[in-house]
């Protein structure tokens, strides 16, 4: 059986791949590697991601304001999403959220951002990719309330309680794991890992961010996240095959990305 890998959440754009970008995607090809998503965190990311995205067809792209970047949002932004949303290249909104580990911006201020880009993805009828650190119980609440508004999406890097896994799962979302799932420290996420139901499971690297064992204190590269397959595949008890063919599939069902590669007609703000 041939291994495609599929890296829904990395941020190719970042200035530290600027020396060696074309040998990064290079060693993607080498590891199997077949597309990522080039996610973007605030206005100027996302008009990076997309406008990548246009011209490397291994990846696809994601438009969003991070928590970290709420402080910065204003009102205009939702038009100009909602622009980058209807981009042929587009897979997602996000990432959006709630981040209570850092606070870099103001918790209601936080909630309000996330907020309204949850009432443009309804709208839309995009899948949004949400980051959520320390504030699952927040982040629940707000996607509860609204569950029959609720578009689909991701919980990137996955980092809460088996029982707000089962929420999220409940609400329809795929759980996604990134290098902390091969930490020697992280038996809670061994457990996630090997609970989520094969059809809701995803891989990510969040490249640069978050190298995985053993490349850990190193930059993270979308070739990494065979070690985040490896690790699950093991704890699984599957082979890294099944499991990077059945992550794929997951990754092209919730980015509704078809067969071909190419994304369906129709989608976006209207």
């Amino acid at each position: 059986m041939t291994a495609a890998l599929f890296d829904t959440h990395c941020h190719i754009d970042d200035p530290r791949f600027d020396a060696d970008r074309d040998q990064v995607i290079l060693n993607m090809r080498e590891h199997s590697v077949q597309f990522a998503v080039a996610v973007g965190f605030d206005m100027p990311s996302s008009r990076q991601a997309l406008l990548f995205a246009r011209s490397h067809p291994m990846f696809y792209g994601a438009a969003g304001i991070h928590p970290h970047e709420a402080k910065t949002y204003h009102a205009d932004d939702l038009d100009e999403l909602a622009g980058l949303l209807r981009d042929a290249r587009a897979v997602a909104l996000g990432e959006i959220g709630l981040d209570y580990y850092y606070d870099l911006s103001d918790r209601p201020v936080q909630r309000e951002v996330c907020i309204r880009q949850m009432e443009l993805a309804f709208k839309a009828g995009m899948p949004v990719i949400y980051h959520v650190r320390d504030a699952h119980e927040d982040m629940l609440r707000l996607m509860e309330e609204r569950k029959t508004e609720l578009t689909g999406g991701i919980i990137h890097c996955f980092s809460g309680s088996m029982d707000q896994a089962k929420r999220y799962l409940a609400l329809g979302f795929y759980i996604s794991f990134a290098g902390p799932v091969t930490f020697k420290n992280a038996p809670k996420l061994w457990e996630t890992a090997a609970f989520v139901p094969p059809d809701r499971l995803l891989l990510e690297t969040d490249a640069p961010y978050l190298s995985p064992e053993p490349m850990r204190g190193k930059r993270n590269e979308p070739a990494y996240i065979r070690y985040v397959a490896e690790k699950i595949a093991c704890i699984r008890g599957i082979s890294f095959e099944e499991l990077a063919n059945l992550t794929t599939a997951n990754a092209r069902k919730v980015y509704r990305i078809p067969p071909c590669g190419t994304l369906l007609d129709g989608r976006g703000v209207h």
